[in-house]
């Protein structure tokens, strides 16, 4: 769990739709926003950059099976040996205005989503038990999470009571001239480069969820630029940042090595 350190600059972020007039648009209305879309395809780069877009700052959640209500909302703690109130990162954003982030929601404790319940209707409260108080959230709050719908499963996924709560915005791996963009600009290789690299991407992302349940993402593309910036070849790259964390099978990266063949040098 994290607050962002203030930047002078918006980090970088190609919109690919409508995506920022839309998120916009929910934020001016007061209206928590739920952002679906494969992993690595830009969704936490999107919330921080509108965070500094509309001048909010950031909380930002990295959701696990063991976050609870508390973790979110806050508990007492030890200290010096006295019982002191901590805030959590929700309660926080309550307090003092931001944007609240719950990344990949649905892997929280369904008591930590029944807690957003209040504040992600007309009644934008947060009722905090242990201290029997209830804080009305101000204008410049806003809730916002996110998930990936491809790799949730039907036991994790989160309730029709808190998705008809929400505004949904759908994000996918950009058209091929904006990730042409994105990984030159975020990588440093050169166009001819991105542009190979982003076509093994597109046949990998090709093959059936049964042989990979998740796809090369932008992001990988951008760390294999990385890598070749620092002397690696293509080839080589490509295999540590965007084959070897897909599988552990090794039929299938051999597969996937071919594959590599196929569109970079050697």
């Amino acid at each position: 769990m994290s607050d962002s350190p203030e930047q002078t600059s918006a980090p970088f972020y190609l919109p690919t739709s409508n995506e920022v007039e839309l998120f916009t648009a929910a934020y001016r209305q007061r209206l928590p926003v739920m952002l679906k879309g494969p992993t690595g395809c830009g969704k936490t780069r999107f919330v921080e950059h509108m965070a500094h877009r509309l001048g909010l700052p950031l909380f930002s959640v990295a959701c696990h099976e063991d976050i609870t209500a508390a973790d979110l909302v806050g508990r007492y703690l030890l200290t010096g040996g006295e019982t002191v109130w901590v805030d959590g990162p929700l309660t926080r954003a309550v307090r003092q205005g931001g944007m609240c982030y719950l990344d990949e929601i649905v892997e929280a404790r369904a008591d930590s989503t029944v807690v957003m319940h209040p504040l992600a209707d007309h009644r934008r409260e947060l009722n905090i038990e242990r201290l029997g108080e209830s804080l009305r959230a101000p204008d410049n709050f806003m809730l916002v999470v996110s998930y990936n719908p491809g790799y949730q499963s039907v036991l994790k996924d989160l309730k029709p009571s808190t998705r008809q709560r929400m505004v949904a915005i759908e994000m996918e791996y950009p058209a091929f001239e904006q990730e042409l963009s994105i990984v030159v600009k975020e990588s440093g290789v050169d166009e001819a480069s991105a542009a190979n690299l982003i076509k093994l991407a597109n046949a990998v992302r090709k093959l059936d969820s049964g042989t990979l349940p998740e796809a090369s993402s932008t992001r990988t593309l951008v760390a294999t630029g990385r890598l070749m910036r620092e002397g690696l070849s293509a080839r080589e790259a490509a295999k540590a940042a965007m084959i070897l964390p897909l599988t552990d099978d090794a039929d299938i990266q051999r597969g996937l090595a071919e594959v590599i063949h196929s569109y970079l040098p050697g």
